[in-house]
């Protein structure tokens, strides 16, 4: 198995020194201050989400989900940091601290994924049964206008009755699996915000906010070396993907396999989520350099591979329900169609990024 970072497997940085990749010419260097500044201020922001989750008590869902949202974000962002420029870091500190965020921001996301999951699947199940109207420019694979010619919707087929017979049904066993695992994620992410193991998180997050530990060599080192060649790495995954596959409507290429017995996940899932933590790791890193958010380019490549893991994610959730023992057959076909139209978005995911990709300033 791959080494582990914050947001997933990834390449350990290089070194800025020979053999990386040069630093963008015609721009001021970037220091180590700007680094310091900048996890300061993270974890500043982790320790208000923080205080802000504590306040909440757990009376008011939604600011309590809210908090929890923002320590997830503040923590992949100082992970993702220590991971990027580890070189001009204290090396025992950021190797110390980064698996402990990793496990704090993967242990949090477990209940929103859940249920975003469950929406994700009802709200399709609606649709392919027609309860509710689809729009134009939406659906499976919907990836640009023109896509499906003059966008009209095909004709319902002869199993349209059935997929509505078994809908309901498929909806039903779908919502116990998934609020069952949400309410565990829930319990677990409970447990673990009480925990000497993140009070000792938080309180070295608290230590980070007042002094971060640099290396020596981040004494006149410049930022713009380890972030290019952040860079790099993504450009370099993103090269082996199949982007002129990716490129066509319709290839089905997401579909391959779709009927293995093989219950892990599709194998040719794997270097897209690849992708997407590299990308997160060259967002964080521009933000770094230039103390602002993600360009809106960047940002929407970014959203476009998420859609992939969650597509991937829920046609894995409907496959593996319909392995449910002693289902009806109207139940099982209804969880099939659902399983492939959730790799048809898998697909249209593809799609978008492919567009996307090409568009973003090199």
């Amino acid at each position: 198995m791959a080494p582990q970072h914050p947001e997933g497997a990834a390449p350990a940085p290089r070194s800025p020194g020979a053999g990386g990749p040069a630093a963008p010419k015609g721009d001021r260097p970037v220091d180590g201050d700007v680094l310091a500044a900048y996890l300061r201020e993270r974890s500043t922001e982790f320790l208000r989400a923080l205080r802000a989750h504590r306040e909440s008590g757990g009376g008011a869902p939604e600011e309590s989900a809210e908090a929890v949202r923002a320590l997830r974000r503040s923590a992949r962002r100082i992970s993702g940091t220590l991971h990027t420029f580890r070189p001009l870091l204290d090396t025992e500190w950021a190797e110390g601290l980064r698996p402990e965020l990793a496990w704090l921001s993967g242990t949090l996301a477990h209940e929103h994924a859940h249920a975003s999951r469950l929406e994700r699947l009802l709200l399709a199940l609606h649709r392919l049964s027609g309860a509710v109207p689809v729009p134009a420019a939406a659906g499976v694979g919907a990836r640009e206008e023109g896509a499906r010619g003059n966008g009209a919707d095909a004709p319902a087929g002869p199993d349209r009755t059935n997929l509505t017979v078994g809908a309901a049904k498929a909806g039903a066993l779908l919502d116990r699996r998934l609020t069952l695992a949400r309410t565990r994620a829930h319990s677990t992410a409970l447990e673990a915000l009480g925990s000497g193991r993140f009070h000792a998180v938080a309180d070295r997050i608290a230590l980070l906010a007042g002094e971060v530990p640099l290396s020596p060599a981040a004494a006149g080192a410049d930022l713009r070396l380890p972030a290019a060649a952040a860079e790099e790495r993504l450009t370099d995954a993103v090269a082996a993907l199949p982007l002129l596959t990716a490129g066509h409507p319709y290839n089905a290429a997401a579909l391959v396999h779709g009927l293995a017995p093989d219950t892990s996940p599709q194998p040719q899932d794997a270097p897209w989520h690849q992708v997407r933590l590299l990308l997160r790791l060259h967002r964080y890193a521009r933000e770094v350099l230039t103390g602002a958010p993600a360009e809106t380019r960047l940002e929407a490549a970014d959203q476009a591979l998420t859609r992939h893991r969650d597509a991937a994610e829920a046609a894995a959730a409907a496959a593996e329900a319909a392995r449910t023992p002693r289902i009806a057959p109207a139940t099982a076909y209804a969880l099939g169609v659902l399983h492939a139209d959730q790799r048809h978005e898998v697909e249209a995911a593809r799609f978008a990024f492919h567009h996307l990709w090409h568009r973003l300033p090199r």
